[in-house]
């Protein structure tokens, strides 16, 4: 495409693009790069721009369910002035055609970074009411995604290394059948056993309304205890997919030629497995949780629904329900942002530390 372009430009920009394509070509970690992040904001805008019309031709009209709320509960006339609608028209983006709105988001989104007012919380804009609940949804899904990935590792690594032992058989078969069931059934399963039957931890909410929140130790210990049940919820099927992922790749490792020699050398078993066997399975098992913890911004939306608990997933619920577009939007821009982040840094990365990863 640019050496047909440069067939028209005159000479002196026809040496700069020869020029350029020279040093790209010996550079070829740059030329990567651009590429790379070429795709991203693509893919970025390609994304934002589905989700939002996909979402507006959701059936319903916001602003008139808002005036319904509006009505039931303050006795609001609806039919008093047609500049009412019309004020919420404009400050909710609304107004227009479906172009025009969308025009009206890019620009907002963009340029002045505000996601506008949400209709769930007004007059408090989206970006804060998702501000508030981001902080409980990073708590809860990060921290159980790095434990999930933990311990998958670990124990994933030894069934794999210990693959012929009838313990490794039992555990790859419990993990094959416990990460084919939803989180939500193991968390009503906690809930009715755990919660209600042992009264061993709380059933629902992020903490106890009792304590003051901030940095002291009774806020901290209550919202370790009311986030039990909703991690180990997660992390029980989590831990199960990682197992299954290392152990796979642990038995391709098990048997290559260089852990043969390292044998032949007289190393320990723990040593071969931990300097030359385990090596193999981090790449593409911290490739995976890069991905994942890029994710975590989209919640467990029905975990979180079953324990009441204030994250991003509740609050996307509560949006959709009242067709809180601004809300809606800014979460689903919130998490693709995060999942294409996470995997251009990583496609970014991975080539300066694994040599077999070309600049393609």
């Amino acid at each position: 495409m640019i050496k047909g372009m440069s067939r028209e430009l005159s000479p002196g920009k026809q040496n700069i693009f020869s020029s350029l394509r020279t040093w790209l070509a010996a550079h070829p970690l740059i030329a990567y790069a651009i590429r790379r992040f070429g795709a991203y904001i693509l893919t970025l805008w390609g994304s934002l721009t589905v989700t939002f019309f996909f979402f507006h031709l959701i059936p319903g009209n916001p602003i008139a369910s808002y005036v319904q709320s509006l009505q039931s509960r303050q006795g609001y006339n609806a039919h008093a002035s047609q500049n009412v609608v019309q004020y919420y028209n404009k400050i909710f983006g609304l107004e227009g055609n479906l172009f025009q709105q969308y025009l009206h988001y890019m620009y907002q989104l963009i340029v002045k970074h505000d996601l506008g007012p949400s209709l769930i919380s007004f007059p408090n804009s989206s970006q804060d009411i998702i501000a508030r609940s981001l902080p409980w949804t990073i708590g809860l899904l990060g921290l159980s995604t790095i434990i999930s990935w933990v311990l998958g590792l670990a124990l994933g690594a030894l069934i794999g290394w210990k693959r012929d032992k009838h313990v490794s058989e039992w555990l790859t078969n419990l993990c094959i059948g416990l990460s084919h069931i939803p989180y939500y059934f193991v968390a009503l399963i906690l809930i009715f056993f755990i919660a209600y039957r042992l009264n061993w931890f709380p059933p629902a909410s992020a903490y106890d309304p009792n304590y003051t929140a901030g940095l002291n130790w009774d806020f901290i210990l209550s919202v370790i205890n009311h986030g039990t049940l909703p991690a180990l919820s997660i992390v029980l099927i989590s831990v199960c997919s990682w197992m299954l992922s290392t152990r796979m790749l642990m038995i391709t490792i098990v048997g290559e030629d260089y852990l043969t020699f390292a044998e032949a050398k007289g190393l320990k078993p723990r040593s071969i497995l931990n300097r030359y066997a385990l090596r193999n399975c981090y790449l593409p098992q911290i490739t995976g949780l890069g991905i994942t913890l890029g994710a975590i911004f989209n919640g467990n939306v029905l975990v979180e629904q079953l324990f009441a608990y204030p994250g991003v997933g509740n609050l996307f619920v509560t949006a959709i329900q009242q067709l809180d577009f601004n809300t809606i939007q800014g979460i689903v821009a919130m998490a693709i942002f995060g999942v294409l982040t996470a995997n251009l840094i990583l496609d970014l990365f991975l080539p300066m530390f694994d040599p077999r990863v070309k600049y393609y």
